[in-house]
């Protein structure tokens, strides 16, 4: 798989990141799926493969406001990772999406039996959180107000 040497796999040392490669297996997801919904069970996860997913956040008596768009090589999905295991976003795909997907069980139990491996996974993850965190509160900046104007949009 060439996505695993760069994106979020590459970023894995290559022993680490071979590991995890063994608890997944290749998807496909048709354009317009739905993958999850915010506040859903996350007990899985994907690395990208082809294509685009827009994760996007439930806004009260509107529609879901993209905060992001993934695509080759990127994590979808961190929530699996920390109880109490529920998504923080939604994710749709843009277009037909193949991605690796791994069983978030199996991998935290991994990460429980080696630690040197569990903490690759997690400071990787957490990369990707703080990436996805500003991204989400530039996004909202963006849709509710100006900073400093005081004035919501």
């Amino acid at each position: 798989m060439t996505v695993a040497r760069h994106g979020f796999l590459g970023a894995l040392p290559p022993g680490h990141r071979d590991r995890l490669l063994g608890f997944s297996y290749e998807i496909a997801f048709p354009g317009g799926t739905r993958i999850f919904e915010e506040d859903g069970v996350a007990d899985r996860f994907w690395v990208i493969r082809t294509g685009l997913v827009a994760l996007d956040i439930h806004v009260p008596g509107r529609r879901e406001a993209v905060v992001e768009t993934l695509g080759e090589g990127d994590l979808l999905g961190w929530s699996w990772l920390f109880e109490p295991y529920r998504w923080h976003l939604g994710a749709r795909t843009r277009g037909t999406v193949l991605a690796s997907e791994f069983d978030a069980e199996r991998v935290r139990a991994a990460c429980e039996e080696d630690p040197a491996f569990g903490l690759a996974v997690t400071n990787r993850v957490a990369q990707v959180i703080a990436r996805r965190l500003k991204a989400t509160r530039t996004r909202l900046l963006d849709l509710y107000g100006l900073p400093g104007d005081g004035r919501a949009r």
